[in-house]
Parts: structure tokens; sequence; C-alpha cells
């Protein structure tokens, strides 16, 4: 596989690139700086522990990377942090039982009363790879950060409970447009497989050590093999998502020409009946050719 080789580093949204950059207690000053800047000053995180279940849901699920993570803040307090490599499917609804499901485990087996429900705070981190926000529609925002709230006024309604969802496809800037490390964050997260090099826009110790972290050629043979592997497991269900969007972007403008088509048969019926128009002049004002109005014409006659 030369091809994968001409990379100087490794694609770090790959599930074995997460892993290696973000997965082990040696590295993880570098998933708290990424998280920092994901909170944006609403919470500094000092320290983090890697709790052994990896994750508490579908571990059949193919493509999916989850750290369930203990963080101390800067303050002292404490909170529980799922971080995700996930795939697309049902993604609101995994992730709303994800967060129950922290919440949950929390509550002690007896002596329910005396707990009193103190739940430590949850926040799900969502890196979603290659596709879009569901039902997002024209908005190209990179970085949801969710909460619950009043649907009327919109004031925060419980805040120790939150998504941020961050959506690569959005996140266009170019080098020289990276003005804070959240942007540098998503930059090489984006485009590491594709860089050559640290540039004078990323020439900070953290983005060193990651940049160093991430090269192929420090690879063992049996890492660089895992790595081969999960990154031709990204390219596939790539191929299989761009495949399933062809179709139904296909499938759309099929039903939206056939939609089209029912309305001009209507138009062309009511012109017809009138008998002011020639079969050249109805297809002329429909947009449409001679034999298509034959067809209503024909069909119109049979009493259809």
């Amino acid at each position: 596989m030369s091809e994968l080789k001409q990379s100087k580093y490794i694609d770090i949204t790959t599930d074995y690139g997460f892993k290696k950059v973000f997965g082990s207690d040696t590295n993880k000053d570098l998933l708290i700086a990424f998280l920092n800047e994901l909170f944006r000053g609403r919470k500094i995180i000092a320290d983090l522990y890697y709790n052994k279940n990896e994750h508490v849901g579908d571990t059949e699920d193919i493509g999916t990377v989850i750290f369930d993570l203990t963080c101390t803040a800067d303050n002292g307090e404490r909170f529980i942090i799922e971080v995700q490599r996930t795939a697309q499917d049902n993604l609101k609804k995994r992730m709303l039982y994800y967060s129950s499901k922290l919440i949950a485990d929390q509550a002690p087996k007896g002596n329910r009363r005396a707990w009193n429900y103190a739940i430590s705070e949850v926040y799900i981190i969502v890196l979603m790879d290659g596709f879009a926000m569901p039902d997002a529609g024209d908005e190209k925002y990179f970085l949801h950060d969710i909460c619950l709230c009043y649907r009327d006024h919109g004031k925060i309604f419980y805040d120790d409970l939150g998504f941020i969802y961050v959506e690569l496809v959005n996140f266009v800037k170019a080098e020289a447009e990276l003005v804070n490390d959240l942007d540098r964050w998503l930059y090489v997260l984006k485009n590491m497989s594709s860089l050559n090099g640290l540039s004078t826009y990323l020439r900070k110790p953290i983005f060193e050590k990651l940049f160093q972290l991430a090269e192929y050629s420090k690879l063992k043979p049996e890492e660089r093999e895992m790595y081969n592997v999960s990154l031709r497991n990204k390219w596939d269900a790539e191929s299989i998502r761009s495949s399933q969007e062809e179709q139904l972007k296909r499938a759309r403008e099929k039903a939206m020409a056939e939609g089209k088509a029912e309305g001009k048969a209507e138009v062309i019926k009511n012109l017809l009946s009138s008998n002011k128009f020639s079969i050249s002049e109805i297809a002329e004002l429909a947009d449409v050719t001679v034999e298509f109005v034959k067809q209503i014409e024909a069909e119109k006659a049979k009493g259809k």
C-alpha cells in the first residue's frame, strides 16, 4: 500500500489515529488541551482519568472510538466526559442514550435517599468526520454547543448535561486564517495526513508533540499495519457513505422531476380542454416535448 506511505503524518480521524493521539495516559495532555479549547473557557480541565470501561453501549459498532473520562477541573470539581469519533447512524438518539447511561450509572446500588441524586456533570463530545449534522439544513457551523434550555426564551434550564458536536466538514479555514488554538486543533484534525510539516501557524509545544507522535515513519511495523487497516476502513466507510448520498440525491431529483411532470400534465390538460392552442403551442407554453403533449392528450381521451 505505497499510497499510504506517501503521507508523512497519520490521519488522526481514523480509529487507530484517534486512539494513538488521544487514547493513552502518556498523551493525555493532548486530549486535555483539545477539550479545553472545545469548552472555550467554560471549563478548564487540569487532569483526567481514563475509565476502564471504554464504552457503556454498543460494542458491536464498527468505526466508533469512545473514551469514558473522569475529569478534574482547575477548581477541583469533577465531571464526566465521553469523547467519540463516531459513525452517523441515529446520531442524536445515540448520544442521548449514551449520556443517559452515564447519568444512570452514577446511582448507588443502595441508600439512594442519602445520595439524593448528587449527579456529576456529564458532557458528550462528538467528532464528526465526513458527514454533516442531521437536520442542520443550510447551517454551516463547525461547532455545536448544546444544553437543555427553555423553548420559548432560550434561558438555560439545566447546564450540567451538554453535547458538543465538532462538524469537520464545515471547518474550511486555511492555515493563514487560524486565529486561536481551537482553529488550530480543528485544522490539524482535518488536514494532518496531507501536511508536510509544522508551519509557523502551528508552532506551539503542544502541536510540536502532536506532530512528532503522528509521524508515520516512527510507527512500529505492527502499528503501521493497524493504521493501514484503520485507514482502509475509513476509506471504505466514506465510499459507502458517498454512494448512499449519491443514491439519495438521485432519488430526490427523480421525485422532483416526477412531481414537476405531474404538475405540467395538469397544465397541459387544461390547455387542451380550452381548445385554443395547437399541440406545438402547448408544448412550447409548458416547456415540454410535442410527444409528451400527445401522450397527455391520449390519456385524456381515455378518461385518465
